[in-house]
Formats: C-alpha cells, sequence, structure tokens
C-alpha cells in the first residue's frame, strides 16, 4: 500500500515509520522543511514540502496511488480540509484526520470522516492511570456515546456462562481478559477466576450495568 501523511510532528514521523517497517511505501507532507529532520536517516519515503490541501501537493506525494491518507498536522482547520480534498477530490476511502477538538471531531464523524479527538483521548488515558480501576472508559467514539470499559464483576458469577451475564446486564461483551490474553466469548464461555471483563456499551448505561455486575446473579441465572 502507498500512504500519504500530512504533518511530519511527532505522530506522523513515528507513523510513517511504522508503516514503512511494514513494507508500505509512504510519502510525508509538512509545510516546514525543517520538519523532516524527525525522520531517520534510512527513511525511504518521499519529503514534500507543502500543505495537505494542495492539490499539486497532493499529486507530488503520490495520492492518486495512495490507498490511504491521514492528517496529523497541528491545526484542526488543515487536517479537516485536506482530509476532505483526498476523499472527494482524488476519491480515496480510507483518510483518517485527527482533531483537537471533540465537538469538532462529532460534527466531521457524522459527515463519514473518521476523525480522532486527540484531547479527549489523550484525558481519557490519563485519568484510566490515576483514578481507580474501571473508573473511565478504555475508548470511546467520538460522539461520546458508546464506550469500551473495564469492569468488576460480583465472584458470585465465576460459573455463569457469560450469554447469560450479557442478558442480565443488558450489554455486549467485547472480550475476556483470561490470564493476559485476549478471548473472545462463545455463548458456552463460562466465567473462571480473574477474568477480566470488557463491555461496549451506551456510555449512560454504565452505572445501571456496574451495579447489575456488582450484585449476584439473580436466583436461576
Amino acid at each position: 500500500m502507498h500512504i500519504v501523511i500530512m504533518g511530519c510532528g511527532r505522530v506522523g514521523s513515528t507513523l510513517a515509520h511504522i508503516l514503512e517497517d511494514s513494507g508500505h511505501s509512504v510519502a510525508i507532507i509538512d509545510r516546514d522543511p525543517q520538519a523532516f529532520r524527525r525522520l531517520r536517516a534510512g527513511f525511504r519515503g518521499r519529503r514534500v514540502t507543502g500543505v495537505g490541501f494542495d492539490r499539486d501537493v497532493l499529486a507530488e506525494a503520490g495520492i492518486e496511488s495512495a490507498s490511504a491518507y491521514v492528517a496529523v498536522s497541528s491545526g484542526d482547520n488543515s487536517n479537516i480540509i485536506s482530509a476532505r480534498v483526498a476523499r472527494e477530490t482524488f476519491g480515496i476511502d480510507n483518510v483518517v484526520a485527527r482533531i483537537y477538538d471533540p465537538r469538532r471531531a462529532e460534527v466531521y464523524q457524522r459527515l463519514g470522516i473518521p476523525t480522532v479527538a486527540t484531547v479527549r483521548w489523550t484525558a481519557d488515558q490519563i485519568l484510566r492511570r490515576v483514578l481507580p480501576e474501571g473508573a473511565e472508559p478504555l475508548w470511546r467514539d467520538p460522539t461520546g456515546t458508546v464506550i469500551l470499559a473495564e469492569v468488576v464483576f460480583n465472584p458470585a458469577w465465576i460459573g455463569i456462562r457469560t450469554s447469560d451475564l450479557e442478558a442480565a446486564a443488558g450489554a455486549r461483551i467485547a472480550f475476556v481478559n483470561r490470564m493476559g490474553e485476549a478471548l473472545l466469548p462463545t455463548s458456552e464461555t463460562v466465567l473462571q477466576e480473574d477474568d477480566v471483563l470488557h463491555i461496549m456499551a451506551a456510555e449512560n448505561d454504565m452505572d445501571r450495568i456496574n451495579k447489575v455486575l456488582s450484585a449476584a446473579p439473580e436466583e436461576g441465572q
């Protein structure tokens, strides 16, 4: 695959190295030629000076043969404009834009442009480390509606099928961490001691789910 990246900051340069190490060809765009100093000496991809919403700059970066476009400059407006140009002018379906303002991220997500709201993501990562376990979600969609959360369950649920727990909690188990490995539960999976549950749910439903799982299962489950 050929991937075009706008923004040669820490995120952009790291992505460029990872993608190149994975066997992909990469072109990276930045308006400041000094930014390319972040690239390692052996970087084989294209370095293109300019802005990612300039059609000539994108053409020089090989956008016409690209499979994906990533906008991770320091400016929300530049990222979203360039992402729209890549999608609407050059027909690139796989486009991602970094957005610092989560309110904007929600708007652009609705327009069909996947976004990474770095302020919200960074805040979530910090909160997960300073608050008690399970207090903050592991992942949150840009609209803030759906989250992936690690939840604690009452030991009385051990030996109960995960499908029964889902029915009781009205939630979906994304995966179970068992002895350090991720397990996708089936209808026959039974909870074991030291299992760690990860649930996908609406954020406004988490208080109810935690209340159900903190109590013992009802008779007959």
